[in-house]
């Protein structure tokens, strides 16, 4: 049986079509879908009760199982667990900010990328997801939200498991897809995609014509250290990167954030905020320091609050636009790729 979500108005137009049912029937079906969580068929109220049993015996509505649930004390984060059909797993975090409700969501179910402070390389990546199991992490937790307190998702980053351009055709089509008005309707300058560089894809990304935000995931100020600690350097030189990333900037008009997350002893000295400095110099562009949620696999330390504060303090007094990142979820394992981690070993 076919599955209907993930599907742009008109391809459910298309799929409908040999079942004979009116376009207006098909923007319907696509508002149950995306906008009024229906589960199944029988939900659709507003349908004759013979297109919904003729619909539940030719399609499905593939939504995930919400397989766990975590949600921090201060009640600002939850992070969850969704599961799909074929039984992977993947997590997407919604965190409850000043400005409104952002989420976080996963564009593969695990990661390939090798970064060496990451959990969620460390079983590597089982497959891509597909716009609509991208998509159904918005419109659960939008569901959630409007159930539990009249609320709605105001904000997504794309900055969960995965490398996103490199499941390039499938992100755009759910970008397109969560900002249509029978989704989300989730404006595009609400929108951050992270990559660790992916060149060719932040070119690409450039000519959409979709002003989302670009955050590139940095975190080493030279070419050396930046391929220790992130093997796709090799393939993608720093150069190159902060070349694309300055050309996204000049397409789009849109400051690009580099973010930063700070090691102890690694990347947090005085040689590499200088040279920091000078990479971004005259960039339309600013840096996220994040110090580290360490990884029990990594070996990984946490500056001290003094380092990390030096480092801000250097790179601010030297005129690169800087914060920290407010830590959220840090007692729910809201780190991406550790819940999924935890959910891989109690399956063995």
């Amino acid at each position: 049986m076919t599955n209907l979500f993930g599907m742009t108005l008109e391809e459910l137009q298309a799929a409908l079509a040999p079942c004979k049912v009116p376009k207006y029937r098909a923007k319907q079906i696509a508002e149950w879908l995306y906008q009024r969580g229906a589960a199944d068929f029988d939900a659709m109220t507003n349908l004759p009760k013979n297109l919904r049993s003729e619909l539940a015996e030719k399609f499905t509505i593939g939504r995930p199982k919400i397989k766990a649930r975590l949600d921090s004390q201060d009640e600002k984060t939850t992070k969850f667990l969704l599961e799909f059909a074929d039984g992977i797993a993947i997590e997407t975090v919604l965190m409850r900010q000043p400005y409104g409700n952002s989420i976080c969501v996963s564009t593969q179910a695990g990661c390939n990328m090798g970064c060496a402070f990451c959990a969620s390389t460390l079983h590597g990546m089982a497959r891509n997801l597909t716009c609509g199991e991208i998509l159904s992490q918005a419109v659960v937790i939008n569901d959630m939200l409007r159930e539990e307190s009249g609320g709605k998702v105001d904000t997504m980053v794309i900055m969960g498991s995965g490398e996103p351009l490199m499941n390039y055709e499938e992100v755009v089509k759910f970008l397109r897809l969560v900002h249509e008005s029978y989704t989300l309707g989730l404006g595009y300058r609400n929108i951050t995609l992270s990559t660790s560089g992916i060149v060719p894809g932040m070119y690409q990304l450039a000519e959409e014509g979709m002003p989302i935000s670009l955050s590139v995931s940095l975190h080493a100020p030279n070419q050396e250290l930046r391929s220790e600690i992130m093997p796709i350097n090799r393939k993608y030189p720093l150069q190159d990167v902060v070349a694309a990333a300055k050309n996204y900037a000049d397409k789009t008009k849109r400051r690009v954030t580099y973010e930063y997350i700070l090691i102890d002893q690694l990347n947090d000295g005085e040689k590499q905020a200088k040279e920091l400095t000078a990479l971004l110099h005259g960039q339309l562009a600013s840096v996220n320091l994040i110090p580290i949620n360490p990884v029990v696999e990594r070996n990984l330390l946490r500056p001290s609050k003094a380092r990390i504060d030096w480092f801000e303090g250097y790179l601010a007094s030297h005129h690169v636009n800087v914060t920290v990142r407010r830590e959220m979820g840090t007692d729910i394992q809201a780190a991406c790729g550790q819940l999924r981690n935890k959910h891989l070993q109690d399956k063995k």
